[in-house]
């Protein structure tokens, strides 16, 4: 029987995607904005985003986050989740939280969330069509030491840490930070699956996902997938049997095969359609908010 609990969606914005694939990737502060709100309307809950330059390089300037998230919580009650910058950001683990820290200061830029990558990784880049790599020497690098700060200093901000899974490996660090009582419980566990250009997690397939569910950390978990370079379309209805939710937006896929160009509001309301006909309801900010015991 498929599970009856709300269907959290996540917008993936955006990501560090360029615009060859869809045109309508969000970059500019006002962009992301607007994007915002749209998805919320479409049945959103959750939107999380890379700020960007207008060529569409990453933008890490605080200013660029304060303002984004501020003209979002004026505009909409959707959940935000900003990013920490991945392999964009080097330094310490002080250094790389130092912008959401800032953005904690103000309620209105505060956000709902920060990310809690559960390991490191080699994160080059491919080309699928040749097989080859564009990359040969990127690395996101998450020792133990640097996520015991984030899993600590996060909710002290008043955060809900954002814990991601990128392979078996991950999760069994999941297991250990849950076990030495630094991750809460309800955990809100993301699983980070690979295709296309990347092959730094476990494939975006169902026997990827499930491969992932066979080691899923005990205690109370609410669990979502994203499909990190390509399509969650495949994946959306085991994830509803399954009792998961959905992370899913242009920064992974450019979605051409719903309508053309769409925008990650079209995207959403596509998978709001699909998750009702599953069975499920797609949740609201505040029954996200109950579910993972987020104040």
């Amino acid at each position: 029987m498929p599970s009856k609990k709300p269907f959290i969606l996540e917008v993936r914005a955006n990501e560090y995607t360029m615009r060859g694939g869809n045109i309508n990737v969000p970059w500019t502060p006002d962009e992301i904005v607007a994007d915002a709100v749209a998805c919320a309307e479409a049945g959103a809950a959750i939107y999380h985003f890379h700020a960007r330059m207008p060529d569409g390089k990453p933008d890490h300037r605080l200013q660029t986050y304060q303002y984004i998230i501020r003209r979002i919580k004026e505009q909409s009650n959707v959940l935000v989740h900003p990013t920490l910058g991945a392999i964009a950001l080097a330094g310490t683990a002080q250094e790389r939280l130092a912008n959401v820290e800032a953005l904690c200061a103000d309620p209105a830029t505060k956000p709902h969330f920060a990310p809690l990558d559960m390991g490191s990784t080699n994160a080059d880049i491919r080309d699928p069509e040749s097989g080859r790599f564009i990359t040969e020497d990127k690395v996101y690098t998450n020792t133990t030491k640097t996520l015991k700060h984030f899993a600590t200093r996060i909710p002290q901000l008043g955060l809900k840490p954002y814990v991601m899974s990128w392979s078996v490996i991950y999760s069994r660090q999941i297991e250990a930070f849950m076990a030495m009582g630094l991750i809460d419980e309800p955990a809100y566990l993301a699983f980070n699956l690979a295709e296309g250009h990347s092959v730094a997690g476990h494939p975006g397939t169902i026997r990827g996902l499930t491969s992932l569910l066979d080691f899923l950390p005990p205690g109370r978990i609410e669990w979502t997938a994203c499909v990190h370079g390509g399509s969650m379309i495949p994946l959306l209805g085991a994830i509803c049997q399954l009792g998961g939710h959905a992370s899913i937006g242009l920064g992974d896929h450019p979605y051409t095969e719903l309508s053309g160009q769409p925008a990650n509001a079209d995207v959403i309301r596509w998978a709001s359609a699909f998750v009702r006909m599953c069975g499920r309801v797609p949740a609201t900010p505040a029954q996200a908010k109950e579910l993972l015991n987020i104040s």
